[in-house]
């Protein structure tokens, strides 16, 4: 499975309007078995953007493709004095209402799992425990030439030691953790090794044009097979990376549900697209359910 930068996406039929009703999700999350898929759109209210939203990072930036961050270094000395900067802000984001009441079904025995196709760790954070990271975690770095993994903190360190007052003042922090920055602000960063080989590291993600590893899709698929329903939070399902899972779902037989304002390249094969926030939207469900979020009743 290869992604590839899709900056934009039309509807070229009509969809079905959305909902203002959280019923069917209610309705959905009691019968239990429910497999979450969590989009950019969930992490907004933590204060990080999405790509395709209003506002979107994606009208102004471009993310790193696989391609020019393996060939060229003078694209990885740009996409690291960006990340750096970009990931004392990513790095301190804390968890949303929306993703303390996906915590709070998993507690209560309703979910199978959460499939997210963000990398910023912010369902653990919030005391999820069933997560499949579709797309890696910005909390890793990988050395593309021995494979040995590491905390993106270490790395972080040794970083602010070899580029000491770097304060650059960024134009906005992406969803993938990259800050923007212009040339004259990168200056001469100073890129760092691995430590163990003296390869290059790469933050343990899948960038745009690189493969998803095939055991991961495969373990995702196995989740869509044992679930009863689909639920999509927050993704625009642009890219076939999590589309698949809905079309699998949807041929299966299995009800697909979506919470997301904006319409989705998903939504003919769901059930119902409620069109509200979601942080609102998760918490006033589990306030139907009778559960608590965060140890308190649930409002």
């Amino acid at each position: 499975m290869r992604m590839r930068p899709t900056l934009s996406w039309t509807p070229t039929e009509d969809l079905p309007a959305g909902t203002t009703d959280p019923e069917p999700v209610a309705a959905a999350l009691g019968t239990g078995g429910v497999l979450v898929l969590s989009g950019a759109g969930i992490s907004t209210e933590s204060g990080i953007p999405d790509y395709r939203g209003e506002g979107g990072s994606l009208s102004r930036h471009t993310p790193m493709t696989y391609q020019d961050f393996t060939a060229d270094a003078g694209a990885r000395r740009r996409y690291w004095a960006r990340s750096h900067l970009g990931w004392r802000t990513f790095g301190s984001a804390r968890p949303n209402a929306g993703h303390r009441a996906v915590a709070a079904f998993e507690r209560h025995g309703l979910l199978s799992a959460v499939i997210t196709q963000n990398v910023d760790g912010l369902h653990q954070a919030a005391g999820s425990e069933g997560v499949v990271e579709l797309h890696g975690s910005l909390g890793r770095v990988v050395c593309l030439s021995c494979g040995t993994r590491s905390a993106r903190r270490e790395l972080a360190r040794r970083l602010e030691e070899a580029n000491p007052g770097f304060e650059p003042v960024a134009a906005g922090i992406n969803p993938d953790g990259d800050a923007d920055l212009t040339d004259e602000q990168v200056g001469d960063f100073r890129v760092l090794p691995c430590t163990v080989c003296g390869g290059i590291l790469k933050p343990d993600v899948v960038f745009f044009g690189e493969a998803v590893p095939p055991r991961r899709v495969e373990h995702c698929r196995e989740l869509v097979r044992a679930a009863s329903s689909l639920l999509v939070l927050g993704s625009s399902l642009t890219v076939m990376s999590g589309l698949r899972f809905v079309r699998q779902a949807a041929e299966a037989g299995k009800p697909v549900l979506i919470v997301n304002r904006d319409p989705t390249r998903g939504d003919r094969h769901a059930l119902t697209r409620v069109a509200l926030p979601l942080g609102a939207t998760l918490t006033t469900v589990a306030g139907r359910l009778g559960l608590p979020v965060d140890g308190k009743a649930a409002a």
